[in-house]
């Protein structure tokens, strides 16, 4: 018999599925050794009842988008008392908003660009001319427009051109009913991932993200080759350090446990402004993550099981 199962979840039904699917296969291949037995679980309508039923020692929602990030899977984990890696209810919910994430992270002192966060019902309400007017004249182009909730960097457009904030608007409310409208910071962007296997948070390796685009779409990131990565990042020994407890910063506020993604931008001044946070970043073959770990000497396998171990104490 084995000493312990992990159910992994993987799959779901938002627009990240297939990335979903290969993060699992890859956790799943990771956690297989003696003494565990691991199952990969697509989520549907028999999963609560399996779950009441065979009480796996272990649950790891590797699931993206709305169906693993707005915090409802996780808080049903809870009510069957099933443990979990990852981040408990009420801190994926704080992350999966862009605008609360910002504003938590911010009273925690990160900088974090300045925004206006539009509903698509105040297009209708006040007339999106004069909204996008407002907008425009207190945020001046270049912006980032985004989802406020999503990953992936689907519905995310950069915009040169104030003519070209209403497409972008449009897009970006493809994916949800608000919009983020950022700054757009210059510099070199960095991903910094947070473990915590029972002694505290740490920060990895910052890993560089250079696209060959210039913008690191859902395409750049999930297309071998489309974009090059530096672990660690190429820049200089104090910008890393100060980027490292930003990370750990943004981890805290937020609350989150046992593995995150900290996206930033790094300016000239050498100063870590706070993007977004991911619960469960990508795992994929070409995932920050995996990439932070091989370049902090970590054994992926080992950290894995490490992460499931803290999810059973924690």
């Amino acid at each position: 018999m084995p000493d312990r199962t992990i159910v992994v979840l993987a799959g779901g039904l938002s627009h990240e599925r297939d990335i979903s699917l290969r993060s699992g296969r890859r956790v799943a291949d990771s956690l297989h050794q003696p003494g565990t037995r691991v199952i990969v679980r697509d989520p549907d309508a028999t999963l609560l009842d399996y779950l009441r039923a065979e009480r796996p020692d272990v649950v790891w929602p590797v699931l993206h988008g709305a169906s693993g990030e707005d915090g409802t899977l996780k808080e049903l984990l809870e009510a069957l008392g099933i443990p979990f890696v990852g981040s408990r209810a009420d801190a994926t919910r704080l992350a999966w908003d862009k605008p609360t994430a910002k504003t938590l992270v911010a009273r925690a002192g990160v900088p974090t660009p300045a925004s206006f966060t539009l509903t698509r019902d105040s297009f209708r309400e006040l007339g999106a001319a004069a909204v996008l007017d407002v907008t425009a004249h207190e945020l001046p182009v270049p912006v980032v427009v985004k989802p406020a909730r999503g990953g992936s960097a689907q519905g995310v457009r950069i915009v040169d051109d104030p003519d070209d904030l209403p497409r972008a608007m449009v897009g970006a409310y493809t994916y949800w009913e608000a919009a983020l409208v950022e700054q757009k910071i210059v510099g070199t962007e960095i991903a910094v991932s947070v473990i915590d296997t029972g002694d505290g948070p740490v920060a990895l390796p910052a890993v560089e993200i250079v696209p060959r685009s210039g913008v690191y779409s859902f395409e750049a990131r999930y297309t071998a080759g489309e974009t090059r990565y530096y672990a660690p990042a190429r820049i200089p020994d104090a910008a890393a350090d100060r980027a490292a407890q930003v990370a750990v910063a943004a981890h805290t506020a937020l609350g989150m446990r046992h593995i995150s993604r900290i996206d930033l931008i790094v300016d000239g001044a050498g100063t870590p402004w706070f993007l977004e946070a991911a619960t469960m970043p990508g795992l994929t073959e070409t995932s920050l993550f995996p990439l932070a770990l091989e370049a902090a000497g970590h054994d992926v396998g080992w950290v894995y099981s490490a992460l499931a171990d803290a999810a059973l104490t924690a």
